[in-house]
C-alpha cells in the first residue's frame, strides 16, 4: 500500500437489545449500499447480530454511526473489536 492508500479498517461488531425480528440485517444491508464497504451480518443464536465490516476507515466509521443511529432504539450494548482484513469479501452480504 501507497502512502497515498487510505488504511483499511476491519471491525467486528456485536450488537446486544432487540436486535433480531425487527429488520436489524435488512437495515444493516441497505445503509451498506451507500458507504465504500464490505462484510457482512448475521443473526446469532443468542439473540446478538454480528457485522463484519472492512474498508477505508472513514466510510467504515460512517457506516456504522448511520447503523448506530438508524437503530438505536433496539441497541442496547454494542461490542466492537478489531478483525483482520479479509480478502474473500465483495460487497456487503447477510448471512443467515
Amino acid at each position: 500500500m501507497s502512502d497515498l492508500e487510505p488504511a483499511n479498517l476491519c471491525l467486528e461488531v456485536l450488537y446486544t437489545g432487540h436486535v433480531q425480528g425487527v429488520g436489524f440485517r435488512w437495515t444493516t444491508s441497505r445503509i451498506a449500499r451507500r458507504h465504500a464497504v464490505a462484510g457482512y451480518v448475521r443473526n446469532e443464536p443468542d439473540g446478538t447480530v454480528r457485522l463484519f465490516v472492512q474498508g477505508p476507515e472513514a466510510p467504515v466509521r460512517a457506516f456504522l454511526g448511520e447503523v448506530a443511529s438508524t437503530m438505536s432504539a433496539h441497541i442496547v450494548r454494542v461490542e466492537t473489536t478489531e478483525a483482520a482484513f479479509r480478502d474473500d469479501l465483495a460487497g456487503f452480504k447477510i448471512r443467515r
